[in-house]
């Protein structure tokens, strides 16, 4: 629940908005004056503060700007009966979240709120991913894993245009690794200390899209309630991330070249331009030449997004740089699972490096994962890599591989206790008085399931 800090030197004005706020959700605190405000700030952490400008002993504007100083990150929403556009302009300058009049259409003053505390949220985890990856890496310099040709040339692409305002699209197949390279080019950038917006154009509905970029006004369709501030305006200062932009519907796209073109934006249903100040960074998996050439994405918005070009290769492509990738995914999960630190043997990573990688480094993920869990000792051997990852196939999940490669399922059923029965013989170290005691069937049924099928030891 959001703690929210009213400060207000009218007892009635803060008993009204507590009872406001606590009816919509939120935990309130009061202070009757700025030393008071200062003292609580400085003794807990609030989500929200809503500041009078004028009070007794310490007025607003100079606590605006002791929070500016100590915590500039910390969300504020001005309130004033004595508000003019100099006293407005100040307070945003000093960092106020919005500069509301007294008495506060409460509409609006709620909007503010849940926009504040949207952009509060969001500079929290931008700052929390600085710390994790400078803590992970104890550097500024990009965290992107491999030292083969092209990834060396992607990093000195990413930190040639990270400092300019430089549009960025990001081409390369599911799981290689685009997002990592957006975030590193925002957290590179003169933007880092705004917010990074994602917005994944493939996971929203073509009819919400608009409303999800650009808002939208309160009665502007069936379901708007509510006023609703989009993704352009909360990236506002900051860095915008146009995931999978290839499935947008060509009446967003148009929107989002004009967006671009006028830095200006328009909620849906409304009739206000909103000046909005965003870089926007694209990524797609798809071929966008090839859509343009369907009228399926726009050339004019292409060339507006592909300033810089950055392709990042599938795994396939780059498997010198496996090893390198493997070993550090498998420290960092065991840190995370509280495992004990396990090393690959080479040639377990010569194996790994055999595959496939039809889903590229989330897939090499996910397999070092389950072979730091499943495999025994502290290190990765060549024959845990075989048994727990089916050769010459996608290593991703190995169920799903099973049933795709059969129609019927007496085939299906044989080949799974075919395995199942192999891998118990391996645990047991090939003793097959113990195997069939420890799966519950009688040894010489055990024995018949191993001539039917064939099993022998491998030795």
């Amino acid at each position: 629940m959001p703690t929210i800090l009213v400060v207000d030197d009218e007892a009635s004005i803060r008993r009204t908005l507590r009872e406001i706020l606590e009816y919509e959700g939120f935990a309130v605190e009061e202070a009757e004056h700025g030393e008071e405000a200062l003292a609580k700030l400085r003794a807990g952490r609030y989500d929200l503060v809503l500041l009078d400008v004028k009070m007794p002993k310490r007025d607003g504007m100079e606590v605006l700007a002791v929070i500016a100083e100590e915590t500039p990150e910390q969300p504020v929403v001005m309130i004033s009966g004595h508000g003019t556009i100099e006293t407005a302009v100040e307070a945003t300058k000093l960092g106020a979240f919005d500069f509301i009049e007294k008495p506060p259409d409460l509409n609006r003053l709620l909007v503010t709120i849940r926009n504040a505390l949207a952009r509060g949220q969001l500079v929290a985890e931008n700052r929390r991913m600085r710390q994790t990856i400078l803590e992970q890496h104890g550097t500024e310099r990009t965290p992107i894993l491999g030292q083969s040709p092209a990834i060396t040339r992607i990093k000195e692409t990413i930190e040639r245009v990270a400092p300019t305002e430089a549009r960025v699209l990001i081409t390369g197949e599911p799981g290689t690794g685009k997002e990592l390279v957006a975030k590193w080019i925002h957290h590179l950038s003169a933007r880092k200390e705004g917010p990074m917006v994602e917005v994944n154009c493939a996971a929203i509905p073509s009819e919400l899209i608009e409303s999800e970029l650009f808002g939208h006004e309160k009665g502007s369709f069936t379901g708007a309630t509510r006023q609703r501030i989009g993704k352009f305006e909360q990236a506002d200062g900051g860095t915008l991330f146009l995931d999978e932009i290839g499935d947008m519907s060509l009446s967003a796209q148009a929107k989002v070249l004009r967006a671009l073109q006028e830095n200006k934006i328009t909620r849906v249903g409304g009739d206000r331009p909103i000046p909005v100040d965003v870089r926007v960074i694209a990524a797609t998996n798809k071929d966008l030449l090839d859509l343009i050439g369907e009228n399926r994405f726009r050339e004019d918005l292409y060339h507006r997004l592909s300033v810089i070009l950055i392709h990042v290769p599938p795994l396939r492509e780059r498997k010198e740089d496996i090893p390198i990738i493997a070993r550090h995914f498998a420290a960092e999960l065991a840190r995370r699972n509280g495992l004990g630190e396990k090393t690959f043997a080479e040639e377990a990573l010569e194996r790994l490096k055999r595959y496939e990688w039809r889903g590229n480094v989330r897939e090499l993920h996910n397999v070092v994962e389950r072979l730091l869990i499943l495999s025994e000792g502290d290190t990765v051997t060549a024959r845990d890599v075989e048994r727990y990852v089916a050769p010459g196939t996608p290593a991703g999940n190995p169920i799903e591989n099973l049933i795709s490669q059969y129609e019927e399922f007496s085939a299906f059923r044989d080949q799974a206790e075919k395995l199942f029965i192999e891998h118990k013989l391996r645990q047991f170290d090939w003793n097959v008085s113990r195997t069939a005691e420890a799966i519950g069937i009688q040894r010489s049924h055990l024995y018949n399931k191993m001539n039917k099928y064939g099993i022998e030891r491998e030795d």
